[in-house]
């Protein structure tokens, strides 16, 4: 992408605060903006998973960089600083950026210089390559320098200057004419980065401070920091190229600087061709190893692997991507975390005490289970159906159906009337669970909309197997039907029996209800009905960017996600639209519309279109968590989402298939549409 020329086109790049990524496979990554100043706490060259894909550090949060002319030094990046100040001027000279295959960056100089600026991880490594190359302009440009920022600390902590930084190299190694291998440890028996450049080492300490980073600031949180830069890495331009390379200690191999980077430029590009398109590569970037296994990173940059998440986006980025043994190896180990019916929130690390109050991802994981087993049955019958594996997953399924019908903690437990009651004062166990202090914004206690379908799918799925399941089945749909009309809305009550209370019912609209009628195999609703809470979902609740999480004329709406921390967790399920919600919308939307051809075709160009142009909008090439409930529906949260892209990725290849796309699914550089 490039701007027009002159002062404007210098203006375009350097506010521009859309966001790239580049994971490594591992759970750590490289981030940043477009227009090259650092905006998040997250935003680094280096942030590293020291046990992948946890013991997250934040080891180079970034670095100045300026070309020499034999008259002039022109910086190539700025920073800013509070209470506002930006400096230098090397965002300014940026005149194109393309994301694809990797974040690659053109600046023009003074006196004819043009220089390329490409930066990229090196997949299942903590390890980040910066390669320059003097593209115009050779013969001036005489020297690059670089002075790295470095802070070694927590990613979601600030750093301040203090006497305990060690700014002295550990190692300090000169190759001659092939460049220097260095070793920072910022402090005592911490982490350290070992650092590759075709160049030599100046040591020359110093504290840059105050830098302020505007989306911490936005988000109500600390929004400055200091950061130590040891010294100068200093190249020579004179063949016209320039590399510098970045790695959590012990992974950089024993090969002079230019031999790796070659290497590195080498075996990513062949990765990322095999992969596919760029949302193909988009989605590759959640699936992440752990240990010897593979999991999923529920977004970036903040998130870690979630078992609701995964499980829902697993659907997109791993079944519909055709990715069956990764999705396999998933469910197979988050089996082994089962406990009392339950999985953890998160998946539990040595030593840290797991949490167990999500109702619905037991409920998700027999989707994922249901899918992939009908997937593998397809691709080998014979060799699934004996499996081990499929006995193991199968057996987890029962254990789950088991524990839910004769009730487990938290008052999850089949009611009388076959429905799944939930939910105990100050816990928050469905999707929706913003929390403010000890009060949990939208309770959702008795027996949730959403919850009833995915335990009605659990309980058919698990009954072919064991039939004994079959009257609690029927029994539960009958209820279902009776009890959650709403005929004065001509929707679903989003809660019947609140907080446990017989007869009661919550009659917000709200979106979880479109799960009655799409977003699962199993459809509990049907005819007029189910007609009539599309419609109506539709006509509240839609957004370009996702359903809202309530219609703006209830009482309690909020139509935009602004403010700290409580302002936000206020306004997160009370009105904030969802992009992963689009998934099961459209495909009710087709479902009660026969789901022809032109039916597709037109929920391609009404629904999914504003997600295509989103993905050039926020977080590049991928989908945002949430976006505000009102127009003009701006991005917010997190900008890499796992089960938004998945969700997109399920539409795609799914939900709106006409059979004959295969292979992974392409975006084109304008983000218009997709290409297979």
């Amino acid at each position: 992408m490039s701007a027009p020329g002159g002062a404007a086109a210098a203006a375009t790049f350097r506010d521009d605060t859309r966001e790239w990524i580049e994971p490594d496979g591992l759970g750590g990554f490289a981030s940043g903006t477009v227009g090259g100043i650092r905006t998040r706490r997250y935003h680094a060259l280096l942030l590293a998973a020291t046990s992948a894909p946890a013991g997250r550090v934040l080891l180079v949060n970034g670095f100045e960089a300026w070309v020499d002319s034999e008259t002039a030094s022109y910086a190539l990046t700025s920073q800013r600083y509070a209470p506002g100040v930006v400096h230098p001027e090397g965002s300014a000279r940026i005149v194109r950026f393309r994301s694809e295959p990797w974040p690659c960056w053109r600046y023009h100089l003074p006196e004819g210089i043009a220089v390329e600026q490409e930066l990229l991880a090196a997949h299942g490594s903590p390890v980040v390559l910066v390669r320059f190359r003097i593209v115009r302009g050779r013969r001036s440009a005489r020297r690059l320098r670089l002075r790295p920022f470095l802070s070694a600390r927590d990613p979601h902590y600030l750093h301040r200057e203090n006497g305990a930084f060690r700014f002295e190299p550990e190692l300090h190694e000169a190759m001659g004419s092939a460049g220097v291998r260095l070793r920072w440890r910022p402090y005592r028996g911490g982490p350290a980065v070992d650092c590759l450049a075709s160049g030599t080492y100046r040591h020359d300490p110093l504290w840059y401070r105050q830098f302020l980073y505007t989306e911490e600031r936005a988000r109500g949180l600390d929004d400055t920091e200091d950061l130590g830069s040891p010294g100068e890495l200093v190249c020579s331009l004179g063949d016209g190229e320039a590399c510098w390379i970045v790695a959590l200690e012990g992974w950089l191999p024993p090969e002079a600087p230019a031999a790796c980077a070659r290497r590195i430029l080498e075996s990513e590009a062949r990765r990322r061709r095999r992969l596919g398109g760029p949302l193909a590569r988009a989605a590759d970037a959640y699936l992440v190893r752990r240990g010897a296994g593979w999991t999923i990173i529920a977004g970036y940059p903040w998130f870690t692997d979630w078992a609701r998440d995964t499980f829902i986006a697993l659907r997109g980025l791993g079944l519909a991507m055709g990715r069956l043994n990764e999705v396999r190896a998933i469910l197979l180990e988050w089996a082994e975390a089962l406990s009392g019916g339950l999985f953890p929130n998160r998946f539990p690390e040595r030593g840290a005490p797991a949490e167990f109050h999500a109702v619905d991802a037991p409920l998700w994981f027999v989707v994922a289970v249901a899918e992939l087993s009908a997937a593998l049955e397809r691709a080998s019958p014979a060799r699934w159906g004996r499996s081990a594996e499929q006995k193991l997953l199968a057996g987890a399924c029962a254990t789950i159906v088991s524990a839910y019908a004769q009730g487990t903690h938290f008052s999850i437990r089949a009611d009388g009337d076959g429905l799944l009651a939930a939910g105990e004062p100050g816990v928050q166990l469905t999707w929706m669970d913003a929390k403010v202090g000890d009060r949990v914004v939208t309770p959702r206690i008795g027996k949730p909309v959403e919850l009833q379908a995915l335990w009605l799918h659990a309980l058919d799925v698990v009954r072919r197997r064991l039939p004994e399941y079959g009257e609690l089945f029927s029994r539960a749909r009958d209820s279902f039907l009776r009890r959650f009309w709403n005929e004065e809305g001509g929707f679903l009550y989003d809660v019947v029996d609140v907080d446990h209370r017989s007869g009661t019912v919550d009659a917000r609209c709200r979106p979880n209800q479109i799960f009655a009628v799409g977003g699962l195999p199993l459809a509990v609703l049907d005819g007029v009905r189910a007609r009539r809470v599309v419609d109506v979902v539709e006509q509240c609740l839609w957004t370009p960017l996702g359903l809202r999480t309530l219609a703006p004329s209830e009482p309690g709406y909020r139509g935009r996600y602004e403010g700290g921390p409580v302002e936000r967790d206020e306004a997160y399920h009370q009105g904030t639209a969802w992009p992963w919600l689009l998934g099961p919308f459209v495909e009710a939307w087709v479902r009660v519309r026969g789901r022809t051809p032109e039916v597709v075709q037109e929920a391609r160009e009404r629904f999914l279109a504003p997600l295509w142009r989103h993905l050039q909008e926020a977080g590049l090439g991928h989908v945002s968590e949430i976006a505000d409930g009102d127009p003009p529906h701006a991005p917010r949260g997190c900008p890499f989402q796992a089960w938004s892209l998945g969700e997109l990725l399920r539409c795609e290849r799914a939900v709106l298939a006409t059979g004959s796309e295969s292979g992974p699914v392409a975006i084109p550089e304008d983000g218009e549409g997709p290409r297979t």
